[in-house]
């Protein structure tokens, strides 16, 4: 296999790379990722480190809007929805800095990180017939190693006789049902022949530490990247301001003010209707429109008129 590498910045939308954060938003991301790092305690455990992550992820970008928490032998995921019944969006491996027999390097994929994300990637997409995952990463909290899913997608779950051990694995079919020997005996071999480039972003935090730490807010233009590629935007894919597919909201408010409609709930729909008597606007494009064809008894001239109903509010 080839291994392609990713700077942050190659692999961010470049419409969503143009998009401009606010003051706020970058010294929030600098003072929650200076307090992960300074936190980082080389005689804790891996679950240690593994709230380390969730907790920066949280208050950083996440608490709102997303739930984070483990799942089953995941270390951490991220749900598309604030709940844990929604759909898992990304599947994090979390190892202590120290711990580099399992990690991942630069030069170096095939190793127990990578082949926990494969089971684990399997058991959502294969198992739970999740097709909402979006990343897969890996990560030490100095290094990160992002994976796009549809990589995964290619080459593990659309490899039939890898599903089909995985599937044989699950259902306690094979030799051993501990995942050491899904790890040894399937991935580890399965991975060591793909022949398919691997690409990924990667970024180790301690190359950016000059402008994490420094006064100096130019240097913060060095962070912009960085802080982007850890957003729901990006690990999740979502929709941001300047996506010519999406309305900016303050946009989109104002041009249904503007049409003469107003957004309600009903349920957990969303309708959009004509606002309420008492509420119109006689110079929005609807009620202008119904005045003109009132006051020239526009409907009754024309042919089958009744087709319109009796009700022309």
């Amino acid at each position: 296999m080839e291994i392609r590498i990713l700077k942050p910045r190659k692999a961010l939308n470049k419409a969503f790379l143009k998009v401009k954060p606010n003051r706020t938003e970058i010294e929030c991301f600098k003072t929650n990722l200076i307090q992960l790092l300074d936190r980082i305690n080389d005689s804790e455990s891996e679950e240690f480190h593994k709230n380390l992550v969730s907790d920066f992820l949280k208050d950083t970008y996440y608490k709102q809007n997303h739930f984070i928490n483990t799942k089953g032998r995941n270390d951490l995921v991220i749900h598309n929805t604030n709940s844990a019944s929604g759909t898992v969006g990304v599947i994090i491996e979390a190892k202590k800095p120290t711990n580099k027999s399992e990690m991942l390097t630069q030069e170096k994929i095939n190793v127990k990180a990578f082949q926990e994300l494969v089971l684990y990637y399997l058991r959502e997409r294969i198992t739970q017939k999740n097709i909402e995952i979006k990343y897969l990463i890996a990560t030490n909290i100095n290094e990160w190693f992002i994976f796009d899913v549809t990589l995964f997608d290619r080459l593990f779950a659309q490899n039939k006789n890898l599903v089909k051990q995985f599937n044989d694995f699950e259902g306690g079919r094979l030799a051993d049902i501990k995942t050491d020997f899904f790890y040894k005996q399937i991935a580890e071999p399965f991975i060591a022949e793909i022949k398919h480039d691997i690409e990924f972003t990667y970024f180790d935090i301690r190359e950016y530490s000059k402008p994490l730490r420094n006064d100096d807010k130019k240097d913060d233009n060095k962070l912009i990247a960085l802080f982007k590629l850890l957003s729901p935007e990006h690990l999740l894919k979502l929709p941001f301001a300047n996506d010519s597919n999406s309305l900016d909201k303050r946009f989109y408010g104002e041009l249904l003010h503007i049409i003469g409609l107003i957004e309600t709930k009903d349920g957990s729909k969303k309708l959009i209707e004509r606002n309420k008597d008492g509420e119109r606007n006689t110079g929005s494009f609807l009620e202008n429109a119904i005045i003109q064809l009132d006051s020239l008894d526009k409907i009754s001239r024309l042919e089958n008129s009744s087709q319109f109903g009796a009700n022309t509010q």
